[in-house]
């Protein structure tokens, strides 16, 4: 049956659009057995996240697909018209392209991310769950996970940060030798500070500090990190046990002074700090980088970094797309050869036929006393003639014909070559 993709994401339409098309996570089943049960599509998987809604279906027609649009729209109370100019269609090939495209992050606003993988993974659970995938789009989707997997082992599609927080992660890692002994001190509370905490906390850092201007703002994010909250004022008093600080805020001057940074080496004893200014306007003096055994470095050198790691990505893209071309053509294969599926069991039934009526002959032979020896050379000759029958029919007809191509086709089938010394 046809694959169809429809899908609308960051590319095609406007933030406005996008979450007027979004799932919420405990609808899904709802809405996969609507689409489902309205005969839209046989099978279907629902992908949707704050960048992209996607529909991937398997349906009776190709000209059924304006159909799932119509089904999209009319589920969000939006009209066809006006929802079609943002969406995007794929069929067969360029749908399973699509989706490995997808699963691997080349399609991602970030080229390469990861998480994407984890969240098609969860829509096809979603689809399992709810009944509503069958053997077209679940073989699609294990294929596409081991592509996806593949293009992770065999590129560095994911190795090279290109977000802010990623990057100023990374750049911690590099310079102290073992992160997990580290104390960092983060400055803010909002979405960039957030992020870098979460990478933090997933390598392990030993202690976590939390600065902002809104203690409450602090506190819930360090509640939900187990960290630790203080107030901008305090940041002088905890300063000299930090050995990362990373800052983010809106302030429109700067937060930490040279002088500050210099009463905090000295109580460090001159151990080395780093300091990551990511806000704009800066929240860290220039002046600080004066300082002996300090480290700062702007958003502008994490830009670099990442104009840099973006270039290895894109490098890396190339080999995945390499990598997906093979998937899309294993999987055709595997299409192919499903379709032949029903040809094999009709000839194996054909050929079970055939060998129990022959065995119901040879069973009637052995009860009216014929000799075993009799029986079995008469059971193997009628099976040979009645399995050799329409092939030997086919060949007299090609040869008759002169169809050298169906005579090789028929020796390659029934395993007969030329030269019979090999």
């Amino acid at each position: 049956m046809p694959l169809i993709t429809v899908g609308v994401n960051h590319k095609t339409a406007p933030v406005g659009i996008r979450e007027r098309v979004a799932f919420a996570p405990e609808k899904m089943v709802e809405a996969l057995s609507s689409l489902v049960s309205d005969q839209k599509a046989n099978e279907a998987v629902i992908v949707s996240t704050c960048n992209r809604t996607e529909l991937y279906c398997s349906i009776d027609n190709v000209e059924d697909a304006n159909e799932i649009i119509r089904w999209l729209g009319n589920y969000h109370g939006l009209d066809f018209d006006d929802l079609k100019q943002y969406c995007y269609t794929h069929l067969n090939d360029d749908s399973v392209r699509h989706i490995m495209r997808v699963a691997s992050g080349l399609d991602s606003l970030i080229l390469g991310e990861p998480q994407i993988l984890g969240q098609v993974k969860s829509a096809y659970a979603v689809s399992q769950e709810g009944a509503c995938i069958g053997p077209d789009l679940q073989s699609l989707f294990q294929r596409t996970f081991s592509i996806a997997k593949r293009v992770r082992t065999d590129t560095a599609i994911g190795e090279n940060p290109v977000s802010i927080a990623f990057a100023a992660v990374s750049l911690a890692q590099r310079i102290f030798a073992d992160i997990k002994k580290n104390t960092a001190l983060l400055i803010g509370a909002g979405q960039t500070i957030e992020l870098v905490a979460r990478h933090l906390k997933e390598q392990g850092v030993k202690r976590i500090i939390i600065a902002n201007r809104t203690l409450a703002r602090a506190e819930t994010l360090a509640n939900d990190l187990n960290a630790e909250a203080i107030m901008l004022g305090d940041i002088g008093d905890y300063l000299a046990e930090a050995d990362i600080v990373i800052s983010s805020t809106a302030s429109q001057l700067p937060i930490i002074g040279k002088g500050m940074v210099e009463r905090a080496s000295s109580k460090r004893r001159h151990k080395p700090m780093l300091l990551i200014d990511i806000a704009v306007p800066r929240d860290i003096e220039p002046e600080v980088e004066e300082v002996k055994d300090i480290y700062l470095y702007t958003v502008d050198d994490l830009h670099s970094v990442i104009e840099e790691n973006v270039r290895a990505r894109q490098d890396a893209a190339k080999a995945a797309e390499l990598i997906i071309e093979e998937g899309v053509d294993s999987y055709r294969r595997i299409v192919e050869s499903r379709k032949v599926s029903d040809l094999i069991v009709d000839y194996r039934h054909t050929a079970e036929d055939i060998k129990n009526i022959e065995l119901v002959k040879a069973l009637k032979s052995l009860e009216s006393g014929h000799s075993p020896e009799q029986v079995i050379n008469k059971l193997a000759h009628g099976l040979m003639n009645k399995l050799i029958h329409a092939p030997t029919r086919y060949l007299r007809d090609a040869g008759a014909d002169a169809d050298q191509d169906a005579l090789t086709i028929a020796a390659n089938v029934l395993g007969i070559y030329e030269d019979k010394d090999n």
